[in-house]
């Protein structure tokens, strides 16, 4: 409550200091903004900003500060013996107080100890909240206040209005680089522990997956068997499946509304087309399950084939089916953008419809196109549900659609999900998938990229 009560304070004083800034801006002219250096919204940018900016920054500072203050004040409420502990141990401790605090029963015994320590970390949370936000309207009330004073004809507004949004530009980009850097980093500290228990020979080359780790000395699986390529060749095998379905209906249907379709039919059947991007991936499952799974297998039988009640065929198709709409609506949109002069000008030069789309679209639409293809490849590689509900779980090495197969984000969250310890090589392995994956996609980024600067450097 009293975050979208701040949120909407705030807003309402960026808006007054627009309307201020702007009034202030026109009087100081003499009613002549011709005088000024910049246009009247620019100064009302100038005022909004000064209203906007700071307090901001502290609501983000709190917001980023306050667990660590609150968790300094539940420890502090803690015997020595207990604020002394280290690694795990004080972890679960202060996740059995946060629960605590929030409420919820935990299956350790709750000691008083532990009850003043949740309620210290209720109270700075409750009071620190408070004071933070009533600290960044104060705090916006002052910079409006500045801003206002500011504000005079000679003042280089639009400069420092510009300046600042590209600062905030630059932030907003170094925030995107460094989430991504930060995402490889954590899965590329979780893989080397992996790689520290398991030979990266044995991950890369072996031909067999069963993740099994002892629960008492000389048991069995006391080793387990991580081998990655069962799982790459059951990603690729559906993607490609997928992609067979859906680069030819997707990239027929993009020519077709771009070139051929009235534009009441467009208008029509885009927005129908697209639909199919809205439907929950759960729902493709249960249709690949109940109808394309079983449908597959008896079609199969009636022509005397041997196919799985699961398989990478029915995931395939219905992977397909859901990706169509990515590789036709990003390809039409493509292919509007060309200019309508190198169509003018093949249809000058004798040529019919067909070959100008063949010739001169295709070639000028090329790097769109690519670009919806690997879309919707990432897609296909990245989807669950459809697989884990018509492709099964079984990490079989085969390239016959009609077997059961399983793919590398199925076993990531097999593998992360239920209790287990978590410095386990079993958990572990997950994040080496996870960075594998990750570079395997980014080869065929790429390579796709390599490609598209060929023939485009061949095409102009």
């Amino acid at each position: 409550m009293l975050t979208w009560i701040y949120l909407i304070t705030l807003m309402a004083l960026i808006l007054f200091g627009y309307w201020l800034g702007q009034r202030r801006a026109v009087r100081a002219s003499g009613g002549r903004p011709v005088h000024l250096h910049s246009l009247p919204s620019y100064y009302g940018l100038y005022v909004a900003l000064w209203a906007g900016l700071p307090s901001a920054a502290l609501a983000i500072a709190w917001i980023i500060a306050e667990p660590h203050i609150a968790e300094w004040a539940m420890l502090q409420q803690l015997p020595a013996e207990k604020r002394n502990m280290t690694g795990e141990d004080l972890q679960f401790l202060v996740i059995a107080i946060k629960k605590v605090a929030a409420g919820y029963e935990v299956i350790r015994e709750v000691t008083p100890a532990m009850k003043d320590a949740a309620a210290a970390y209720n109270r700075v949370n409750e009071m620190g909240q408070i004071i933070a936000l009533a600290a960044a309207i104060g705090l916006a009330v002052v910079g409006l206040g500045v801003g206002h004073r500011f504000v005079t004809p000679h003042l280089p507004a639009r400069n420092r209005v510009e300046r600042v949004i590209t600062l905030v530009m630059i932030a907003a980009s170094t925030i995107a680089i460094l989430t991504t850097a930060g995402i490889v980093l954590s899965l590329l500290f979780e893989a080397v522990r992996f790689f520290g228990r398991v030979s990266p020979l044995e991950f890369f080359t072996a031909l067999s997956w069963n993740p099994q780790t002892a629960i008492r000395e000389g048991q069995v699986a006391a080793e387990g068997s991580f081998g990655f390529v069962p799982l790459f060749a059951g990603t690729m095998l559906i993607t490609v499946v997928a992609m067979l379905v859906a680069t030819p209906i997707g990239l027929f249907s993009a020519v077709y509304l771009s070139d051929y379709a009235p534009k009441r039919m467009r208008a029509l059947v885009k927005p129908i087309m697209e639909v199919l991007a809205g439907v929950p991936t759960v729902v493709y499952g249960f249709f690949a399950a109940l109808t394309v799974a079983p449908l597959v297998r008896d079609t199969a039988a009636d022509i005397g084939l041997n196919a799985s009640s699961e398989s990478a065929l029915a995931a395939g198709l219905v992977m397909g089916i859901m990706i169509i709409p990515f590789v036709s609506s990003l390809s039409d949109d493509v292919m509007n953008a060309v200019p309508q002069a190198l169509r003018d000008g093949a249809y000058a030069m004798g040529a019919t419809q067909a070959e100008t789309i063949k010739q001169v679209v295709f070639p000028a639409a090329l790097p769109g196109i690519v670009g919806a293809l690997l879309l919707a490849i990432s897609r296909a590689i990245g989807e669950t549900m459809i697989v884990v509900m018509a492709a099964g779980l079984a990490a079989n090495l085969t390239a016959n659609p009609l077997n059961a197969v399983t793919t590398v984000t199925v076993q990531i969250v097999a593998l992360l999900t239920g209790d287990q310890a978590f410095d386990s090589a079993k958990t572990l392995s997950a994040f080496a998938l996870g960075i594998t994956l990750f570079a395997v996609t980014l080869l065929l980024n790429v390579i796709a990229l390599n490609v598209v600067r060929r023939y485009r450097e061949k095409y102009e």
